[in-house]
């Protein structure tokens, strides 16, 4: 125990906190000398320690208090600054560009295909017999019933499915080309390359053609060819064949005319009161020759009927009597070919020999009354 001091307190050192006898000078412990006069604790008041840890957590604690403060109030001078009103700016007036209108195409209607009738086959029916009923061609009557072909042998209340014929328009009756170009359609032709050291006479002369019928087919204005140059050799513009009375015509017999109206298969109706068919000439005819037309109508069941007519002429028209009193269109056929009067016969009729070639034959179709088709359900 130490003993008390005058005024009740103990005697601590200053130094190391030593607690000293009354009245001591030196602290016993550290040497310091020691005020007896002076206190620097009481014994009712109780002394503070903190360990090195203790403090350091309560200066982190202290740290992250502040740091808190610095942040709220950040928050709240960033809060203050949004709040403010900003100047909005002034919009620019733009200049809308008002589109012309635009036409609006118009739609091309589109064919839609009719549906097929159905045809019991009857006795003594035939594919041409019932495509020239319903004014169709045998292909398309063979392509709408798959199995059957050219050969296929009809059968008595077999069905067929018959297409319906696509509406098209009449073909002009009277429509003919112009002598030129019908002369010009029925020349035969070749295609020649100009090579090396060609020249147009000797073109003309390997080909026994007129020099000047080539520039005038070729639209050139000189006689000067080039290399690589295509040129279209009229053939029907040979120089006549040299002899000792050549003669500005093809010698007899006459080449084959070329058919060239109606074409084949093409159909007339009862709007058309004639018809007329066209071929191309095969040169200059005599006095005594012509071109003999024949016409006649091989529908089936109608029996034959037969015309033949002489012209000069490259048309002919065909008369109305020909033409069919019934809706069934009747196929007609045709050829021309040239001949030769040598004769008078005792009645005064001329008598008649082959000049020449006879043309290919065509056919048309002509009805006296519109089709009346009924389909079968």
């Amino acid at each position: 125990m130490f003993r008390k001091g005058r005024s009740g307190q103990d005697l601590i050192c200053k130094t190391c906190g030593t607690h000293l006898a009354q009245g001591a000078t030196r602290c016993s412990v550290c040497g310091t000398d020691v005020d007896p006069e002076v206190s620097t604790s009481t014994r009712s008041i109780g002394r503070i320690t903190l360990s090195l840890p203790v403090a350091l957590i309560i200066l982190v604690v202290i740290l992250v208090i502040a740091i808190g403060i610095v942040y709220a109030a950040t928050q709240a001078i960033g809060s203050s600054t949004e709040a403010e009103p900003s100047p909005t700016p002034s919009l620019t007036p733009t200049i809308t560009s008002t589109s012309s209108p635009t036409g609006t195409a118009t739609q091309v209607p589109t064919f839609t295909p009719l549906p097929t009738l159905a045809h019991i086959v009857a006795p003594g029916d035939t594919f041409l017999g019932i495509a020239v009923r319903y004014d169709v061609s045998v292909q398309a009557i063979l392509q709408s019933n798959p199995g059957l072909n050219n050969q296929s042998i009809l059968s008595v209340g077999q069905s067929l499915n018959i297409p319906q014929p696509t509406p098209t328009a009449s073909p002009e009756p009277t429509a003919t080309l112009p002598p030129e170009e019908a002369t010009r359609a029925a020349c035969e032709t070749i295609t020649y390359t100009v090579e090396a050291n060609d020249t147009l006479s000797a073109i003309a002369e390997n080909y026994n053609v007129n020099a000047r019928a080539i520039m005038d087919y070729n639209g050139m204005t000189s006689e000067t060819v080039f290399l690589g140059q295509i040129l279209i050799l009229p053939l029907c513009e040979r120089n006549p064949t040299p002899g000792p009375s050549p003669t500005p015509t093809p010698p007899p017999p006459y080449p084959a005319p070329n058919l060239l109206l109606p074409q084949d298969g093409a159909a007339f109706t009862l709007a058309n009161d004639s018809v007329t068919v066209q071929w191309a000439s095969v040169g200059e005819l005599r006095e005594n020759e012509s071109y003999r037309v024949s016409i006649e109508d091989i529908t089936e069941g109608t029996g034959t009927r037969k015309i033949i007519d002489y012209v000069t002429d490259t048309k002919y028209i065909v008369p109305a009597t020909l033409r069919p009193n019934e809706s069934l269109p009747h196929i007609m056929r045709w050829w021309v070919e040239v001949v030769r009067q040598v004769d008078v016969d005792s009645a005064g009729d001329p008598v008649y020999e082959t000049g020449g070639a006879m043309s290919n034959q065509r056919s048309f179709t002509w009805s006296g009354s519109a089709i009346d088709v009924t389909p079968t359900p």
